[in-house]
């Protein structure tokens, strides 16, 4: 004898289903944005420890006040990436802003580099801390095709510095890796010059 189940009952079965799969879907969200703010956090605490360990890194110079009337060499508009221990690209430095990504514009002039980014710290690089450019693939963790961010190394204090910027228009790159090749090898080739011209005279 088959004994057909009322349909009130098939309802409130499937009603009684329905609320325990909110319930546990509740929970699995809940879970799952307590486990993402964790996660955060935990790398606030990182990003905090890793600025404490970089304190005695200087204060970012600034472009000098006439620095506006100086000839361009070239300009860029594109991206700042971020900035690490020249050599170990996964060495993030965070101290004084340079771990912020940003927009950013770049001018180059006989004096040096200008870097201004709206919304985090602008900075200057002068050309007698200039060590060079490269076109690169990866800083900080950020991947990106062959050649697609430019890479300037400069020292402050006693740190050597390499810088990751993205232009708007990638094929700019080589000009700029020329442009600041030749500038960071100036200073280094007046010094010389200078030096051998004090060794004739005496």
């Amino acid at each position: 004898m088959i004994t057909l189940t009322p349909l009130h009952h098939l309802a409130a079965e499937q009603k009684s289903a329905e609320v325990t799969d909110w319930a546990a879907r509740i929970a699995w969200v809940a879970g799952l944005l307590v486990f993402v703010a964790l996660v955060y956090w935990l790398m606030r605490q990182g990003w905090k420890w890793r600025a404490s360990l970089q304190s005695g890194l200087p204060e970012l110079p600034e472009a000098p006040e006439d620095f506006a009337s100086d000839e361009p060499l070239l300009t860029l508009q594109g991206r700042y990436h971020a900035s690490t221990t020249a050599g170990q690209w996964l060495d993030r430095i965070v101290a004084h802003g340079l771990g912020t990504r940003s927009r950013t514009e770049l001018t180059l002039s006989a004096r040096g580099l200008r870097v201004e980014r709206p919304g985090a710290t602008d900075f200057f690089v002068p050309a007698d801390a200039l060590r060079g450019a490269r076109l690169d693939k990866a800083l900080a963790g950020k991947v990106l095709p062959e050649g697609g961010l430019l890479v300037i190394t400069w020292a402050h204090g006693e740190t050597l510095i390499d810088s990751g910027f993205r232009s708007d228009r990638a094929a700019e790159h080589p000009a700029w890796v020329d442009a600041v090749t030749r500038l960071a090898a100036a200073p280094a080739a007046t010094e010389l010059t200078s030096t051998t011209t004090e060794g004739t005279a005496r």
